[in-house]
């Protein structure tokens, strides 16, 4: 089976989402359902249906998450100790020559992927670019919009502990 990469705040983060999954979520809506089962007919019961297709959803986003730890990798960025080329679970910042704008992003596990939080996937186009790159180097990506060029600005294991090197 193939594995699946986490970084290490992504494996933790899941894994207390499993654990309120399980021990919150999953008793509460026992209980909805139950509730909704005492008021008889559940024919047109909407509090009914409705309680168990949440438990659809939180059974299935548990066997999800569950599936993805048995699966998981997680790596270290800090284990790569000298930073200089971009790899899973470090954070890039990257400056766009064109614009001047700036953007930092940390490459991560398509599960733990939200580019509003700045975590990008390590499939996307833009992380497959990066892989392997150092800093200074200028990286193009092909994006909907038209080709994009980026910079490497910095390289750093944590996006609290900036080292540019």
């Amino acid at each position: 089976m193939k594995r699946i990469p986490l970084t290490i705040r992504g494996a933790e983060l899941l894994k207390q989402e499993l654990q309120r999954l399980k021990n919150e979520e999953r008793p509460n809506i026992i209980q909805a359902i139950a509730e909704a089962r005492s008021h008889g007919d559940l024919s047109e019961n909407a509090e009914y249906h409705a309680a168990k297709d949440r438990q659809g959803f939180i059974e299935s986003r548990i066997q999800k998450i569950e599936y993805t730890l048995s699966l998981a990798d997680v790596i270290d960025c800090s284990a790569f100790a000298d930073h200089k080329k971009v790899v899973f679970g470090v954070c890039v910042h990257l400056k766009d020559p064109n614009t001047e704008g700036q953007f930092q992003y940390q490459i991560v596990g398509e599960e733990e992927a939200n580019i509003k939080e700045g975590l990008l996937s390590v499939t996307s186009p833009l992380a497959r670019a990066l892989i392997g790159k150092e800093i200074g180097d200028l990286i193009e990506v092909v994006a909907p919009n038209g080709k994009r060029e980026y910079e490497i600005v910095a390289i750093f294991c944590d996006s609290n502990d900036p080292q540019n090197h």
